[in-house]
């Protein structure tokens, strides 16, 4: 392979040569823009996102909304699969969270893309006020109850975009290589479980995808450099 030439610009390795685990680690924490970049994000996050989200899903589930006419939804089968659609998405989420663990510029991504999200999801859920279509079964999450709402009745009127369907599809976006693919399945999955279940409409399952690339991206663009 010829050498390059004197003065051009090196190269970054390839994907599969970049470091991982504490390698990366240290390499990371050794850079000051990624040091303020992930103290900041995550400092949004527990001391602004998850204290306001609680209040904010409250007075969604508290006032009146509209239902929508959706004669796709009505073609789909009626079943309770809360089940296997819990158990792909928190099967999802640990299996990504233990793949951008040893990569911390795919973590930090993460961290922004996860803000960005919740952010733009609560700013549209304010703009469109939606009731559950005919037929929904219960979907209680105690994991999300618990940390962005904190009240015994359920949220249920958090309909327009899915934040199951983004949160999937977003976890898509976060992993590398075949993985990917793989996650882009579950996602297909988890949006036709959640139209099976009849908490969303199918709006909120088509638009999700496109909410959650426009949150990666943004966060890529915020974490560039760090």
């Amino acid at each position: 392979m010829p050498l390059p030439l004197s003065g051009s610009p090196t190269l970054p390795p390839p994907p599969a040569l970049r470091p991982t685990g504490w390698a990366a680690w240290r390499a990371a924490l050794a850079r000051p823009a990624y040091r303020w970049r992930l103290a900041l994000v995550l400092l949004l996050i527990f001391g602004g996102l998850i204290p306001a989200a609680g209040p904010f899903y409250r007075w969604v589930q508290g006032r009146p909304g509209h239902q929508l006419f959706d004669p796709l939804l009505g073609l789909m089968p009626h079943a309770d699969v809360s089940m296997p659609l819990f158990g792909l998405m928190y099967g999802a989420s640990v299996f990504t969270i233990a793949f951008v663990l040893r990569r911390p510029a795919l973590l930090l991504r993460g961290f922004w893309a996860y803000l960005l999200l919740q952010a733009i999801r609560m700013a549209v859920l304010a703009l469109v006020p939606l009731e559950l279509p005919a037929a929904a079964l219960p979907l209680p999450d105690p994991f999300t109850e618990m940390v962005l709402a904190a009240q015994t009745q359920p949220i249920t009127k958090d309909l327009f975009f899915s934040g199951h369907t983004a949160t999937t599809a977003l976890l898509a976006l976060a992993v590398r290589g075949r993985w990917r693919y793989v996650l882009a399945a579950v996602c297909v999955l988890v949006a036709t479980l959640v139209l099976v279940q009849r908490v969303h409409y199918t709006y909120d399952v088509l638009a999700a995808p496109f909410f959650a690339w426009a949150a990666y991206w943004l966060a890529g663009r915020v974490s560039r450099g760090a």
